[in-house]
């Protein structure tokens, strides 16, 4: 019975830390990564989120760092803005901008 009661205790604790939500931002991060790799045919070997600005109600951005790995070995950074609405969640445009740091 003990051992009942301590598989039971366990596997509560197990299945609460796996019910952690995922980021506000983990969408925005997902489509960043794909449209850099598209943009850029580069391996992505680092990315940050740096934050969310609302412009307007019906206009914000998404700000992310990816640092990137060329096929030759060059690293490089990437800064990519992502405007949308957010009501709807349509995207608006997505911008590159390259950093060496």
């Amino acid at each position: 019975m003990k051992r009942l009661m301590i598989s039971l205790i366990v596997l509560f604790i197990a299945s609460t830390v796996s019910l952690e939500a995922a980021p506000e931002y983990a969408k925005w991060g997902t489509v960043a990564v794909k449209e850099t790799q598209k943009r850029y045919k580069a391996d992505i070997i680092d990315y940050k989120h740096i934050g969310r600005t609302e412009l307007t109600p019906n206009k914000s951005v998404e700000k992310f760092k990816l640092w990137l790995r060329s096929k030759e070995g060059n690293e490089f950074g990437v800064y990519v803005f992502i405007t949308f609405d957010p009501s709807t969640e349509i995207i608006k445009s997505i911008e590159f901008t390259e950093s060496t740091r």
